[in-house]
């Protein structure tokens, strides 16, 4: 083999996940590529295997292109699994809103509920089953269910090999010249053995836009300057550190008559007295039942009672994201329920993951760590309970439920990452109700702009959470928008295309386009993309400029299940 010049990640937040202490443990599924030769070659190589790779890979797949997909951890599905996110969603999820495969996936996790868990008839009827009966979602559940079903549907590709899955792997560096991406290096983090990965198109699917300081394409990071966008929230001043805070989830339930209480965890006492500086203020201390509310960003109690009965006048944090509910399941199966967290309360604000040092990256990964870890032990010990009393020692954490050893989630909730330079970047003023209303009038705030080069649509409201920065919420009204193909093309590198949180948005309009649903529709339309252009002979750009040929390829998407405007 010729001898390959690759650029590496040093000192931009490259690391495995042995070196910050998140567990590698055995496959999930079984793979056809146990011993991958020293070069491997595909129509698409997909760095990482979250909801928009999976999504990418399952849509090239579908349409006959053999597939290379890594994933640092040994769960695909991101979100969905090894972040342990329940996922967030609009309420016309059930019938629109998003690509017929992802209901096809939803129905698929209530599917199997219905087929191998003990449940009553009462829910087994209902057809739209809420396993953990939440309120983030109506298809809160726990993450082991999403890797099942996720490993069934490529189940088939794999056995076929038109699917390689490289588990456990990391893209150390790429090889590119020009206006093209060549190769691809991955580690294996198990063993340290480097694979050269090739293909005519490469996919970056990973949590933090790695593949663009590799591959040279041009990224941003951080929030913009108001003057840059006219953006009616963005900031006086770009800042590309300041980024929202990243969440390390756990899951625990509650077994009454139990005491479950153990070590305090090293960092407790600063967590349990951190009161963090925001911009507007924290009314408080982050472990507290209050935090800032997102609209008002005044003081807004909450209450928590793990046998989920009503708070009221409070939100119950327990029935919040609650994967499990034992009313669903026969009278004895569970001993209580199951509960995620994602809260505010362990939100860590203190440091980036995006664009720092492997150091830096793994001193943050662990104090988030700590910072849930000690929010668990307030839980236990020290929470307000409605008789008067402090603390829950009958809270468990589940560390079969993340697959664990330390109960937490086996990678880190980012929920911004790099950022291509796009040919058209989504600004507040497409898809921000007040923004829309101000720049064009009233009838503007009814829907959000249209995008001649749809290629799917979603929808969440603007929710950015607190910054490194010290910026406290932004969390506003957005209106049901549609996915523009420009946002999924680098202005430059040809071949190259992000599929997730990395795509041409700013750091406001991320915030409505970083969801799950979202996700998984940008990854779909990218693998459709590829198939397209591989058996048109085109690339990316001819299918947007020309305009037969984009009307052509979004009618191919749309009969393959995907809605390239909102139903009126």
């Amino acid at each position: 083999m010729r001898r390959r010049n690759f650029i590496t990640l040093a000192g931009l937040g490259a690391t495995s996940l042995a070196a910050i202490g998140l567990p590698v443990f055995s496959r999930s599924i079984p793979a056809n590529n146990i011993n991958p030769g020293p070069e491997l070659h595909a129509d698409l190589v997909i760095a990482g295997g979250g909801v928009g790779g999976f999504a990418t890979a399952l849509a090239a797949l579908r349409n006959g292109l053999s597939v290379i997909m890594t994933e640092e951890t040994d769960w695909i599905g991101g979100q969905l699994t090894s972040q342990g996110v329940p996922p967030d969603e609009h309420r016309w999820i059930e019938t629109h809103g998003a690509p017929q495969s992802y209901r096809t996936y939803r129905n698929a996790v209530r599917s199997y509920y219905k087929t191998n868990y003990p449940i009553t008839p009462q829910a087994k009827d209902k057809e739209f089953l809420n396993p953990g009966n939440a309120m983030v979602s109506a298809l809160c559940h726990e993450p082991r269910v999403s890797l099942a079903v996720l490993n069934d549907m490529l189940a088939p590709y794999l056995s076929s090999g038109k699917l390689t899955l490289l588990l456990e792997y990391k893209i150390r560096s790429a090889e590119y010249s020009g206006n093209r991406v060549k190769a691809l290096k991955a580690q294996s983090l198990r063993t340290g053995k480097e694979t050269i990965l090739t293909a005519p198109y490469f996919a970056d699917a990973t949590e933090m836009g790695d593949l663009l300081p590799l591959t040279g394409t041009e990224f941003v990071t951080g929030t913009e300057s108001r003057t840059e966008t006219r953006e009616l929230h963005a900031p006086e001043k770009a800042d590309p550190d300041n980024q929202q805070a990243f969440t390390v989830c756990f899951a625990m339930d509650y077994l009454p008559g139990t005491n479950n209480i153990g070590d305090k965890p090293a960092e407790y006492d600063f967590w349990r007295n951190l009161v963090p500086e925001m911009t507007p203020p924290w009314p408080g201390k982050l472990l507290d039942l209050s935090y800032s509310d997102p609209k008002t960003l005044q003081k807004k109690p909450l209450g928590f009672n793990p046998d989920g009965s009503p708070t009221a006048p409070y939100l119950n944090l327990w029935n919040y994201r609650r994967i499990l509910a034992k009313d669903n399941f026969t009278p004895g199966a569970y001993a209580g329920d199951i509960c995620a967290v994602n809260w505010p309360q362990n939100d860590y604000i203190l440091g980036n993951l995006v664009g720092v040092s492997e150091k830096e990256f793994k001193h943050h990964v662990n104090r988030g760590k700590q910072l849930s870890l000690s929010l668990f032990h307030w839980l236990q010990t020290e929470a307000p309970r409605p008789d008067g009393k402090q603390g829950w020692p009958e809270l468990r954490l589940r560390k079969d439920v993340m697959g664990t050893d330390d109960g937490l989630a086996k990678y880190p909730y980012i929920r911004e990452a790099r950022r291509i330079k796009a040919q058209f970047t989504i600004l507040e003023q497409h898809v921000g109700q007040a923004n829309r209303v101000q720049v064009a009038g009233p009838e503007a705030g009814k829907k959000a702009a249209n995008f001649y080069d749809s290629v799917g649509i979603g929808y969440y409201h603007i929710d950015l959470h607190p910054s490194s920065r010290k910026q406290n919420y932004i969390d506003f009204g957005s209106l049901p928008f549609q996915i523009p193909l420009g946002a999924l093309l680098p202005k430059r590198v040809e071949n190259l295309i992000p599929v997730c949180k990395n795509i041409g948005t700013t750091h406001i309009t991320n915030g409505c386009y970083r969801l799950h649903p979202v996700e998984w529709s940008i990854g779909e339309a990218a693998g459709l993309l590829v198939a397209y252009g591989l058996k048109n002979g085109l690339i990316p750009y001819q299918v947007r400029e020309g305009k037969d040929v984009l009307a052509k390829f979004q009618d191919f998407i749309r009969r393959q299940g995907i809605d390239t405007e909102w139903k009126s």
